[in-house]
């Protein structure tokens, strides 16, 4: 099963030339789940994977930059005719936010589900799990874990059969935790394999909750507002700096750190190199690249491009924007 983050827009509170506001389209499957919509979202998946058929809409909090351009993309869906309903969720005050907007872009064709959340609540989907929990930002704030359970283990067909097992519904049996014909289901069949865990921190200081979220995870996608030099305008408005979000990486465990909510002070490559003097597994995603998860027996998650990926498309390569060489690691 296919799992990737397509970055959207990785500024933080003001646009740039080169950044949008923050948004972060979860790809699993066919399933397509979308990370705060700041304003121009729509335009930016217009301009690069098309406006896809978005299920679930996730909230971190309520500062503009973080939503302001879901009122805007729920009316193209509605312009464009959609059937299919849509979820979102977010934390104590959703609704509140939602009835706003729904008197600025007037009734759906389709049905908005609106959900609020508590930490600790989790949304079931199709094989995977998105749970809430507590950040420290100003007012309240969420960050999510997306988790998939763990798979069982691989099976040894050939060891089974050496074992005396035919092959048939034995295998199935023993697949399924029986014992058959005296071979037990843990001699050929090796341990659970773990699920993909992706861990997103919304705005958000250093914190406990979050260290504790991001245990293990295959990526830790981690706002970065601020270099070091500024961790006193960091801690005055709840934000993190690169070190620091190196550092909680390190602390959790994780795989690959992606550093996102860049503020306008910084095009990349300074809050790369402080980051990874901390935590040398550390990408700084700019706008419309990827992160593929492979599942852990068939690799490591790993930065695409936008520049790569298009040029490898004749189709998207029209609308590729140009390289920055600035932001190139």
């Amino acid at each position: 099963m296919d799992l990737s983050l397509f970055f959207a827009g990785t500024a933080g509170s003001v646009p740039t030339a080169r950044r949008g506001l923050p948004a972060l389209l979860v790809r699993r499957g066919g399933d397509k789940l979308l990370f705060d919509c700041g304003e121009g979202t729509q335009r930016q998946l217009l301009r690069t994977v098309g406006l896809p058929e978005i299920g679930a809409v996730f909230l971190t909090h309520f500062h503009l930059d973080h939503w302001l351009g879901l009122p805007g993309m729920l009316k193209s869906f509605d312009l464009r005719d959609r059937q299919s309903p849509v979820d979102l969720f977010g934390p104590p005050g959703t609704r509140e936010v939602m009835a706003i907007v729904a008197r600025m872009i007037g009734r759906l064709g389709f049905e908005l589900a609106v959900s609020e959340m508590e930490a600790g609540d989790h949304v079931e989907f199709d094989g995977y799990d998105v749970q809430a929990f507590n950040v420290r930002h100003r007012g309240r704030a969420f960050g999510y874990a997306l988790v998939e359970p763990d798979r069982p283990g691989r099976f040894d067909r050939q060891l089974a059969e050496r074992l005396g097992v035919a092959f048939g519904p034995d295998f199935g049996r023993l697949q399924r935790g029986e014992t058959v014909n005296g071979v037990r289901p843990e001699q050929v069949v090796g341990r659970p394999r773990p699920g993909r865990r992706v861990v997103l921190s919304g705005d958000t200081a250093p914190c406990e909750m979050l260290t504790a979220a991001a245990h293990e995870a295959d990526v830790l996608v981690h706002e970065a507002t601020f270099a070091d030099e500024e961790r006193e305008r960091a801690a005055q408005t709840q934000h993190s700096t690169a070190r620091q979000a190196a550092a909680l990486a390190s602390q959790a465990g994780v795989r690959l750190l992606a550093l996102t909510h860049l503020s306008t002070r910084y095009g990349g490559r300074e809050i790369r190199d402080e980051a990874r003097a901390v935590f040398p597994a550390t990408v700084v995603p700019r706008d419309f690249d990827t992160i593929e998860i492979p599942f852990r027996e068939k690799g490591q998650p790993h930065l695409v491009r936008w520049e790569t990926r298009a040029s490898a498309d004749a189709g998207q390569a029209a609308t590729a924007p140009p390289p920055d060489p600035l932001l190139r690691s």
